[in-house]
């Protein structure tokens, strides 16, 4: 299970098509302007294109496994005081720090953002949370403390 926003879910699928219909033909077109040089054994265009092709043909694979694996994450969240993926959660760390963090799925991750994978520390430590609870979780910089203020 890949838990997804539907924003992202389509930008997979954009991915995915602009893969099968766009790139898989200009690979194929090196592929077969590289054979046309003649002997392939010493050929760097042909090596090179033949790995485009092998990584793209992997990148498919992999989005069709997300796309058919995805669980969506609507933002529309009935009110609840535990912290489920979607949920918008403020806290206040042991030094009396505010953060606002978003728990998302892995694919939708961006710390820079406050945007946080359910599969992280972090994230794992904050779901089935609720709010008025302290939590410690281990980060980079040692084992933190953080009460949750609340859940949106």
């Amino acid at each position: 299970m890949v838990y997804i926003s539907p924003e992202k879910l389509k930008e997979l699928k954009k991915e995915l098509e602009k893969r099968k219909m766009v790139l898989r033909q200009k690979i194929a077109k090196r592929i077969q302007e590289a054979q046309a040089e003649g002997d392939i054994t010493e050929n760097a265009e042909y090596a090179e294109a033949k790995e485009s092709q092998a990584f793209n043909e992997g990148r498919i694979l992999e989005l069709e496994s997300l796309i058919n694996n995805a669980v969506l994450v609507s933002k529309k969240r009935k009110k609840t005081d535990v912290v489920t993926i979607g949920s918008q959660v403020i806290v206040k760390d042991s030094r009396g720090k505010n953060f606002e963090f978003t728990i998302v799925g892995s694919e939708d991750s961006n710390p820079i953002e406050g945007k946080i994978s359910n599969e992280s520390p972090l994230g794992q430590a904050f779901l089935n949370s609720k709010k008025g609870e302290e939590i410690e979780v281990q980060t980079p910089r040692g084992k933190t403390k953080y009460k949750i203020i609340n859940v949106k």
